[in-house]
């Protein structure tokens, strides 16, 4: 070969050229493989929570901050898809092999091959890293370092959902708590003292727990032998699916209860926040009867469709009572 340096330096150009390509192909692969779509579980309940807490809220929209504000709510939002991020990433990688042995999960992007483990990996610490920086943008702009102080056992409790499922029926518990983390987390980014001060957020919390457990016990349905072929634990899997679906339906009880109990002892919820209650019960016994009829056959309209419709809805009539003053 008369120019043996050719191959070398045609390598080099190729890794050069494709060195940006990858990263986008493995971010967009993420971004659909865990769905940033469904970060609407969670994020409207911080959003929520953050007006609640926000100084001045009692006095309606004339009495925030609005430029102090908007810059807090910004970051309260990009924390959150953030922490999600990282957590269901954390979950695809703690569930690999038991994905690649599921026929439903085989599909998804590390069993199927289309990412790898160090990608995940390395993902999980990019945005991490990206999450602390964030949280610490509440200290250096507005003195708030409780953020940052909790940030990393917040990461670390959200990731680990994938792995109380190898030794507890209550992992649903588990999975609806590290979604109850968000409105309480919104509202110490914004006001710290406001968790002593507004019982309110505490049963927002609670509601968010059971509401995400009762709806995990349903979605936990389609794995139901899969479960028990590969010794998992799910309250359907231990509990049989008939006691299973009593759980859930408690669970939405307690829920319900609890936007109750937030409407009558929170001043700052009227009209709004009581049409938007009604309609989360009467969407929680649609999904119960919707699952009770079709069982499985239609799990996106009674998990994704109805609890987007339940999240999306009650956190924007909760802010505009609150904006409405």
């Amino acid at each position: 070969m008369p120019y043996p340096f050719v191959p070398f330096f045609s390598t080099i150009l190729y890794r050069m050229s494709t060195a940006s390509v990858y990263p986008l192909a493995a971010a967009r692969e993420i971004a659909a493989d865990i769905k940033l779509a469904h970060s609407v579980f969670a994020l409207p309940f911080a959003v929520l929570a953050a007006f609640m807490a926000v100084p001045g809220s009692h006095e309606g929209w004339r009495g925030i901050a609005w430029s102090t504000f908007a810059g807090q709510l910004l970051l309260v939002v990009l924390a959150m898809v953030l922490a999600r991020t990282v957590a269901m990433l954390a979950n695809r990688y703690l569930d690999r092999e038991i994905d690649r042995r599921n026929p439903r999960t085989a599909g998804r992007a590390i069993p199927a091959g289309r990412l790898t483990a160090r990608q995940v990996i390395s993902a999980i610490l990019l945005l991490s890293a990206l999450f602390l920086v964030v949280c610490a943008g509440f200290g250096a702009i507005y003195g708030n370092w409780w953020p940052l102080l909790l940030g990393v056992p917040v990461l670390g409790w959200i990731s680990a959902y994938g792995w109380f499922k190898r030794f507890t029926q209550w992992c649903h518990l588990y999975l609806g708590s590290s979604l109850a983390i968000s409105p309480l987390a919104a509202a110490i980014a914004i006001n710290p003292a406001a968790l002593g001060e507004q019982p309110a957020l505490w049963l927002l919390s609670l509601m968010v727990l059971c509401w995400v457990a009762a709806f995990d016990i349903i979605y936990a349905l389609q794995d139901l032998e899969i479960d028990r072929r590969e010794g998992l634990h799910s309250v359907p899997s231990r509990l049989g699916v008939h006691r299973g679906m009593w759980v859930s339906r408690l669970l939405h009880a307690v829920s319900a209860g609890a936007l109750v109990a937030a409407l009558w002892i929170d001043p700052r919820f009227g009209l709004w926040f009581g049409s938007g209650v009604l309609l989360v019960v009467a969407l929680l016994v649609y999904e119960h009867a919707t699952v009770a009829r079709w069982g499985t056959t239609r799990i996106a309209l009674a998990f994704f469709t109805v609890n987007g419709i339940i999240s999306c809805t009650l956190g924007a009539l909760g802010c505009l009572d609150i904006l409405l003053g």
